[in-house]
């Protein structure tokens, strides 16, 4: 990559789209009119879950996963027509935001237009018969061995920036395919369109070759943890040391506490959170790296959403609009936001509760914002060293702290204060 990252995306934010459960027509169309209020909380990032056409043969459910698959240029007429995801797009960029598509690169769908006209496209057993990777038999495992296959895949991912103009990738488990393809990917497709945004789902270092961003499964699988009681903040905390000294610096790293997958599967941030959802939403919003939030955690969403049939976000107020709001409003306006950039520094900061309180800064030569974070269901009073004059950023009250003077905290509460 010619820039280590687009110039926009330092301190952006990806909000993931379902538009299948977003709306009762579940359309590109109906889903535009939300773009307005997804604005105002701050969204920057659209990222839509696969838009491709799915398939028939295996179908889960009564409409199928949106990651098996048929036709690699072609919508899901679910979803609505080509045209109206152009004007989607062209809507979305005209407001201010980017788009991203999932794509599904490790495995199509079992009735893809390729394996009628490309067998060598895809892996067989000793038997000959096509392989379904990860006991998925809803898809069939793509041949990263045929270079003819890893053009046309390149080649269908050109026709979305080409034809939609959309301004990057999410790419579906990434790291069960070869990372030189998405070297060569990322490279051939920089010249159709550059300053792409590749987001892969994986957590493997390496993969910063290629993309601007990874994923935090380690530090969501440890959080859950924490909150099962099974492992101490200590513990917890040892996950963000061990990801300074495992990927690179310059890397983006994407944090959140839901998304399709965690939601439908393993469910919602407050099964797995419960009292503590608020607060790892705000981790997620101001440590070094991108949050992202899924559709409807707005409001909250207090429902697991079917995967392979309709299942409608049951909206209402969204109360937690503000919230998110405030949280993505500074990261845009303050530059101690801004991820993977060195003159940032992101420092924890020690207190007399280690056990309870994460306490951390991040500031640059002119700015600074400090965050701490009560992990435990009790109030806490404790001691740091730090001294100064900040701004609350959720009550715009003035705090002090003074390392002479305890501070006491409900809990589970969080404060984001930003220095005068």
């Amino acid at each position: 990559m010619t820039e280590l990252h687009p110039a926009w995306s330092h301190s952006s934010n990806i909000y993931e789209v379902n538009v299948r459960q977003y709306t009762a027509e579940g359309t590109f169309t109906a889903f535009q009119k939300h773009l307005p209020r997804l604005r105002d909380m701050g969204v920057e990032i659209l990222w839509f879950m696969p838009v491709t056409a799915i398939s028939v043969i295996g179908r889960k459910g009564s409409l199928g996963s949106y990651y098996a698959v048929a036709d690699y240029k072609k919508v899901n007429p679910e979803f609505g027509s080509l045209q109206d995801f152009i004007e989607l797009v062209r809507d979305a960029h005209k407001q201010g935001f980017k788009v991203i598509i999932d794509w599904v690169a490790n495995h199509s769908g079992n009735d893809n237009v390729w394996i009628s006209e490309h067998q060598e496209f895809y892996e067989h057993d000793d038997l000959g018969q096509i392989i379904h990777p990860n006991g998925w038999d809803d898809v069939s495992k793509l041949n990263y061995g045929n270079e003819d296959m890893q053009a046309a895949m390149i080649d269908a991912m050109g026709y979305w920036i080409k034809e939609c103009n959309i301004d990057g990738f999410r790419c579906d488990m990434a790291h069960l395919v070869q990372l030189d393809f998405w070297e060569k990917a990322n490279a051939t497709l920089q010249k159709v369109k550059p300053g792409l945004f590749w987001l892969a789902e994986c957590e493997e270092p390496g993969y910063h070759k290629a993309f601007d961003a990874t994923y935090t499964w380690k530090w969501m699988h440890a959080s859950e943890d924490f909150c099962k009681h099974t492992i101490s903040l200590p513990t917890l905390i040892n996950t963000l040391y061990e990801y300074d000294q495992t990927f690179p610096l310059t890397g983006y790293r994407v944090y959140f506490t839901s998304n399709h997958d965690e939601n439908s599967w393993n469910g919602t941030e407050y099964e797995k959170y419960g009292d503590a959802a608020k607060l790892f939403a705000v981790f997620s919003c101001t440590w070094n790296g991108l949050p992202m939030i899924y559709s409807g955690q707005e409001l909250p969403n207090y429902k697991r959403l079917k995967f392979f049939d309709k299942d409608l976000i049951e909206w209402n107020t969204c109360n937690l609009h503000s919230f998110y709001k405030t949280l993505l409003e500074l990261r845009i306006a303050n530059p101690v936001f801004r991820a993977s950039d060195p003159l940032v520094t992101t420092s924890i900061i020690q207190t007399d509760q280690p056990d309870k309180i994460l306490l951390f800064k991040r500031n640059t030569s002119w700015h600074e914002v400090v965050i701490i974070l009560n992990f435990s269901s009790e109030e806490v009073n404790f001691q740091t060293t730090l001294s100064g004059s900040y701004d609350d950023i959720f009550t715009r009250t003035h705090v002090s702290l003074d390392q002479n003077n305890a501070i006491t905290m409900e809990g589970w509460d969080f404060l984001v204060l930003e220095k005068h």
